[in-house]
């Protein structure tokens, strides 16, 4: 199925806002997403490398941002 990655790429880190915490200087979030999604937004230079074992995933700074601005257009009124 053909579809826009960029519209998936911005509503999975628009949902990654959800499940952010600070831990330490860090931003992290748990990461469900789809792999291919989550190496694009890593691709882009906003969460750090998801391979491993962890469950959560860091978001850069502008990630960060990013992820909230996005969860503010996409799903607030």
């Amino acid at each position: 199925m053909e579809y826009n990655k960029t519209k998936v790429d911005e509503a999975v880190l628009a949902l990654l806002s959800l499940t952010m915490w600070k831990d330490g200087d860090s931003t992290r979030a748990w990461k469900g997403a789809d792999w291919d999604t989550l190496d694009r937004l890593y691709q882009k230079g906003l969460i750090c490398d998801p391979k491993g074992k962890a469950k959560s995933v860091i978001l850069t700074p502008d990630g960060e941002k990013l992820a909230r601005e996005l969860f503010r257009k996409l799903f607030q009124d």
